[in-house]
């Protein structure tokens, strides 16, 4: 790798941006240690910067760890890479596990990450592979870091209000607060989340739609506008890791455009954009 890859990818990566100075991206290189490199550091943006600044202050890496949102974000992408890395070895489409191993922690992790690397046409994978690979972009990453989607924290809060909602169906009379790291989350912050939840849900649905009116096929809609959301880039379909955007109609690059606006911002700030309220005095 050249000077000028070497500081081009640095930023792509750390900014989980995924931008690469050559077509074939990260595969140009055919380098199974510069794709093991760039996953380490993938996995490393996509924790909280603050976290890391606190834990670094405080001379306390340990802190890292017990982090709740951190612990999620690493166990579901360790998670996630080990499962489609056996689906590749026990569907005979790679044969070693060593390079079923690298294949899957780069590919997913660059996923998940909503950096959007990709060193092989995982459409190519078991059918499962590619739709979860599409999901973990919207909740593997951390708050606080320079990923998009919904953020881990609020999967775990939502999580967590399942399972006393559930609790309350048992016990009516129970007192159990949604608890994250073992502090109690306020009813306002369940509430944003819950808020968050419903916007997310009716963008993508809303933007999909949109693209369905222009006769865009549905796995390439879907895809499309939960990749643009998320930031993540590579869909499923047309606008998959082996393709691009580059065919779409100025229309259907205008709503996707717009989803990535709306995902960046998180949706909620550009919204309240629109609210009268916003602009009296």
């Amino acid at each position: 790798m050249s000077w000028l890859d070497a500081w081009i990818h640095m930023f792509t990566t750390m900014s989980l941006g995924g931008m690469s100075s050559h077509d074939a991206s990260f595969a140009y290189f055919e380098s199974p240690r510069l794709e093991w490199i760039a996953t380490v550091f993938m996995l490393v943006a996509s924790g909280s910067f603050a976290l890391y600044f606190a834990a670094l202050v405080k001379r306390s890496p340990a802190r890292i760890w017990r982090d709740a949102e951190w612990r999620g974000t690493w166990l579901l992408m360790l998670g996630s890479v080990l499962l489609i890395a056996w689906l590749l070895v026990q569907r005979g489409i790679v044969p070693q596990w060593s390079e079923a191993l690298r294949l899957a922690a780069f590919n997913v992790v660059s996923a998940a990450s909503t950096t959007g690397y990709a060193t092989t046409d995982y459409l190519q994978w078991p059918v499962f592979a590619p739709i979860w690979m599409l999901l973990l972009s919207g909740v593997a990453t951390s708050a606080g870091s320079t990923g998009a989607g919904i953020k881990m924290v609020r999967l775990l809060i939502l999580l967590k209000l399942v399972r006393r909602e559930l609790a309350r169906i048992i016990h009516p009379r129970i007192v159990n607060p949604v608890t994250l790291g073992g502090r109690p989350v306020d009813a306002q912050v369940v509430y944003a989340v819950l808020a968050f939840m419903l916007v997310y849900g009716g963008t993508i649905a809303v933007l999909t739609m949109a693209l369905l009116l222009t006769d865009m096929p549905f796995d390439t809609a879907l895809s499309a506008i939960v990749a643009s959301v998320n930031n993540l880039g590579p869909g499923l379909g047309e606008v998959g890791p082996a393709g691009n955007y580059a065919g779409l109609s100025a229309l259907q690059l205008w709503l996707c455009t717009l989803a990535m606006i709306m995902g960046r911002l998180e949706m909620l700030a550009l919204l309240v954009l629109f609210t009268p309220g916003y602009w009296r005095k």
